[in-house]
């Protein structure tokens, strides 16, 4: 099995790939779905392998769930993918009723999650993607935040019974994590403090991480938390962060329906706590790399922060 340990980059694709390829050399009920994005994602490299149980219908995405919905009744484990905003918005319909109400198995990727989808531009730029699939009944919700991450949740989507949707960007992810790591309680707390709590996913962990590094530096300690399951959130680990008396979410989507919206709606109704939601504010997508998109948004290491600072000083 290939080992995601370095401590560098890794692209997320390359992982969607080989882990599917592992899955489906294990069973041979794991079927592979694209619609027209195979090359984007890498799983063309394994097209040869799979043979019929690799299936590219074009670009047909409703088309796509209702395929796997098919398969999933004839007793296959299909796996889906396109970029986050054709697999949810889109096919938001199809999704709902084909695989969720129907509680058919099947394991959704949504590629280059928010800004990470760079010059592509507004129209495939999902900020809600978390949101319109937090609101589905039964549907686990995740966002991977490295390369070891993403193969553990497709391991785990593979094994749990239900629709899965994991969020991920599509290429590079620095290395948060080792192999020996495991991810079963929907959080992981990378770094415990005092006086703030600050709970990311994604792209968001990295940035998260080296706010706190700035705010030691400024006699402040934080705990960062990778809150990678969005639903069902880890209610333990929302408890023990409100502990610190203030929190800041820190997420790659609009502030309205994910991970912000999800902490809020524990803190509201088991321990009121002050917080700050870091994340998409009444904005579309645009054109624009990563790096200049994060700052536009406001989802940088800084942003965290001045919340942070502003926070505690109140």
């Amino acid at each position: 099995m290939k080992r995601y340990n370095e401590k560098d980059t890794v692209e997320m694709r390359q992982v969607y790939a080989d882990t599917l390829l592992e899955l489906a050399t294990l069973d041979p009920k794991v079927v592979v779905l694209e619609a027209d994005l195979s090359s984007a994602i890498t799983t063309t490299k394994i097209k040869n392998q799979l043979k019929d149980r690799y299936v590219n219908v074009g670009i047909m995405e409703a088309e796509m769930i209702g395929a796997a919905a098919g398969l999933a009744v004839a007793g296959f484990k299909p796996f889906i993918h396109t970029f986050a905003n054709f697999a949810t918005r889109r096919v938001y319909d199809q999704v709902f009723l084909s695989l969720a109400y129907a509680k058919l198995d099947a394991v959704i990727l949504g590629s280059d999650a928010g800004v990470t989808a760079e010059h592509n531009g507004g129209t495939h730029m999902p900020f809600e993607d978390l949101s319109l699939m937090r609101i589905i009944p039964e549907v686990t919700v995740y966002e991977a935040s490295d390369a070891t991450m993403l193969a553990a949740l497709l391991k785990q989507g593979y094994k749990q019974p239900g629709l899965t949707y994991i969020r991920t960007i599509r290429k590079q992810a620095i290395t948060l994590y080792d192999t020996s790591e495991l991810f079963e309680t929907g959080s992981k707390t990378l770094r415990k403090g005092t006086d703030a709590a600050i709970l990311a996913s994604g792209i968001m962990v990295a940035e998260a991480l080296a706010a706190a590094e700035e705010l030691a530096a400024q006699d402040i300690d934080v705990s960062v938390v990778d809150m990678y399951q969005i639903k069902p959130i880890d209610e333990d680990a929302v408890m023990e962060a409100a502990e610190t008396g203030a929190i800041v979410t820190a997420e790659n989507h609009n502030v309205i329906g994910g991970l912000g919206s999800a902490v809020a709606e524990v803190l509201a109704e088991k321990k009121p706590t002050k917080m700050y939601r870091i994340g998409i504010r009444e904005k579309f997508g645009q054109v624009g790399t990563a790096d200049w998109l994060k700052q536009d948004y406001g989802l940088t290491k800084i942003d965290i922060v001045k919340a942070v600072k502003h926070l505690c000083s109140e």
